[in-house]
């Protein structure tokens, strides 16, 4: 099958490591991987903030870069998350769009959901860097959680990673605080947030945090970081699955 890879902007720009990740593991699975060069951003920021035509542009751009794949697989719950399930808002006011990207979601799979459902990956690639040993926890990103779905599926995946221990911690399903610009709109608040889920990380005990959004990663290590902790790691499930930590 055709997979069309849809890194996202923020891996491309800030971790482009995970998008190797989620190649090597669609590969493993036995798909033919494109990643269309022209590709650039979902649209979400534009979306979340109100800039609707922006936002229909991107859209439109995505549409067409991808529309012709078998399967349409991301690395994010958000921005999987805003193509399923926003797009449609987008196109409301015309048919032929929406038409098209009506026919187009059902292909459209966040990265974990697709290994575990659709491929049924049961092998993962052997780890080049050998592979993350130790206990992790998970934490369930607000958009993929609740707009797609994504719960169980990385939890069964890691689960056949040789080493690794998955210890839960408390209100793994509670957000992060960072909400894309809703961060920088009310910091005080994000970070009130943030902290919670920082305590939260630290009282299970675990040497990582496994999660599958980059928007995440990049506020929950930042949080981290600044109260002193250099040692618990952070890390994307793709990094994880594909033992390239």
């Amino acid at each position: 099958m055709r997979v069309g890879l849809f890194v996202t902007c923020l891996v491309d720009m800030m971790r482009p490591e995970i998008g190797f990740s989620a190649l090597k593991l669609l590969e493993a699975a036995g798909c033919e991987v494109i990643v269309p060069e022209t590709q650039t951003c979902c649209g979400q920021p534009a979306y979340s903030s109100g800039d609707r035509k922006a936002a229909r542009a991107l859209a439109e751009k995505f549409v067409s870069e991808f529309e012709g794949f078998d399967y349409i697989v991301i690395p994010s719950g958000s921005c999987g998350g805003t193509v399923k399930t926003h797009y449609t808002d987008l196109f409301s006011d015309s048919p032929s769009w929406l038409a098209r990207m009506e026919r187009m979601a059902p292909r459209v799979y966040e990265l974990t959901d697709f290994l575990q459902n659709v491929v049924k990956l049961d092998k993962l690639p052997l780890p080049e860097k050998g592979g993350f040993q130790g206990c992790i926890t998970y934490h369930d990103s607000c958009s993929g959680l609740r707009e797609l779905g994504v719960q169980a599926q990385p939890r069964a995946l890691l689960k056949k990673v040789p080493g690794v221990e998955l210890k839960e911690m408390k209100d793994s399903r509670a957000c992060c605080g960072f909400g894309g610009t809703f961060a920088v709109k009310y910091g005080d608040i994000s970070t009130a947030i943030a902290d919670e889920k920082c305590a939260n990380i630290h009282a299970s005990g675990a040497d990582a945090v496994v999660l599958g959004d980059l928007g995440c990663i990049l506020n929950i290590e930042g949080r981290l970081r600044r109260t002193g902790d250099d040692k618990t790691r952070v890390l994307h499930v793709a990094q994880v699955l594909a033992g390239d930590v």
